[in-house]
């Protein structure tokens, strides 16, 4: 219990904590920040780390001159792309199995469905979308392991994500993070780049549930 009212503190005031991270730890929030990006999109067990309102605060602390911005963009990156990797790979290894496993503390059936009727809809393009969805963006590099997607068109389509999430939201913190209206209202601004996403991600894998030309969620589907 204490461990999740932790993480729910840190993500609603995840300014407050990396500001007293910069601040304590100097040059080592980079390989921190590294890890909770490359952890939240690598482990399918971890989706609900704080990806998009991360990003934008380290953009923002790099508007204030308190981190580099380069390098933490160019860490942000690489943990984006080789966190979707390996996960894509444990979705390769595991395979088809995995429809028939049931939901765990481990594992979030109901968000590997909908994940999954998001792919089957979209295809590869779901490898870009997603980054701007959370949960689903931890769960679609798994859904397209699974799927056998081809492995050069998968690193194809998460270099252009990665390269996209991490540019647009740590460019918006950097440029817009330190406006005095924004600062004053950054607890609502993370709320809504938690919830307005994960609104729209619940909507489209509703109306893909409704959808007769969907493959049902139980069946694997190969690469799109």
């Amino acid at each position: 219990m204490e461990a999740i009212q932790f993480l729910v503190e840190f993500i609603l005031h995840v300014d407050q904590h990396l500001q007293a991270l910069v601040a304590n730890y100097g040059a080592w929030v980079y390989p921190i920040l590294f890890l909770v990006v490359f952890v939240e999109t690598g482990l399918v067990v971890m989706p609900f780390l704080p990806g998009d309102s991360l990003l934008f605060i380290v953009g923002a602390l790099c508007g204030a001159q308190l981190m580099r911005l380069p390098l933490a963009m160019g860490l942000l990156f690489a943990a984006a792309f080789l966190g979707d990797q390996c996960n894509f790979q444990i979705g390769r290894y595991l395979g088809p199995k995995v429809f028939k496993w049931e939901s765990s503390r481990l594992f979030n059936r109901q968000a590997f469905d909908r994940t999954h009727d998001f792919y089957v809809r979209y295809g590869a393009i779901t490898i870009v979308l997603a980054r701007f969805m959370p949960f689903m963006r931890t769960f679609v590099p798994f859904v397209a392991g699974v799927a056998h997607m081809h492995r050069p068109r998968f690193v194809t389509y998460n270099l252009l994500g990665a390269m996209l999430w991490v540019g647009s939201v740590c460019m918006g913190g950097y440029f817009f993070g330190n406006l005095p209206w924004v600062r004053d209202n950054l607890s609502k601004i993370i709320w809504g780049l938690i919830l307005v996403p994960g609104l729209l991600a619940l909507v489209g894998a509703w109306r893909t549930s409704r959808s007769e030309a969907v493959a049902p969620s139980s069946q694997p589907v190969r690469e799109r």
